[in-house]
């Protein structure tokens, strides 16, 4: 559970953006609104973890440098359809980016690193694929819908073939892991000891 925890710590602040930008818009039907609300929590993340000296990865910067670009180019154009299509390039550009074997050991524990790394890459090309899935969904749903709708089916979508994918991922992987274990293909090393 602790390894299930740590994952979904990362991928819940990865989304943290899009899902306050997807609330907002559901309460107040204020698409500027809900593009600021977005954008400036992607600035106080950034924020908070400058000021507790943690390192920012690649996927952070890139997800907020979207949010910011998207979300000024949405003031300045006031086009709802802006906003709207831009998730299909910020898609298109993350799976781009998934493409990159590795990329997704910073979502995962060091026991899964340890002893299931390969399953980790095959993984990491199934959500580059649900990316560019997620992509053109959405330019179907923007140009057919609108914004009140559109927001709903694809946060729905979104959260849900997200979470699903993850807990897929988390049981495939868990299963092999300890497989690999039992069966003696992986050594772990001895659990650091209480003192």
């Amino acid at each position: 559970m602790k390894e299930l925890l740590h994952s979904a710590r990362y991928l819940a602040e990865d989304m943290a953006s899009m899902i306050l930008f997807v609330i907002v818009l559901e309460v107040s039907h204020n698409t500027l609104l809900a593009v600021a609300a977005g954008m400036a929590l992607g600035v106080a993340q950034i924020a908070w973890h400058m000021a507790r000296k943690q390192k920012i990865d690649a996927m952070t910067w890139l997800s907020v440098a979207l949010v910011i670009a998207g979300g000024t180019a949405t003031f300045l154009t006031n086009d709802p359809r802006f906003v709207m299509l831009k998730p299909s390039v910020i898609h298109v550009i993350i799976g781009v980016f998934m493409l990159k074997a590795g990329w997704m050991n910073r979502y995962l524990p060091q026991i899964a690193q340890d002893t299931v790394p390969d399953v980790a890459i095959v993984f990491g090309f199934v959500w580059s694929g649900l990316m560019f899935l997620t992509a053109g969904l959405n330019i179907v749903i923007a140009l057919n819908y609108d914004a009140l709708t559109w927001g709903k089916i694809m946060s729905i979508f979104g959260i849900a073939s997200m979470a699903g994918l993850f807990l897929i991922q988390f049981a495939i992987m868990r299963f092999i892991g300890e497989r690999r274990v039992r069966r003696g293909d992986v050594i772990l090393p001895p659990a650091p000891s209480a003192a």
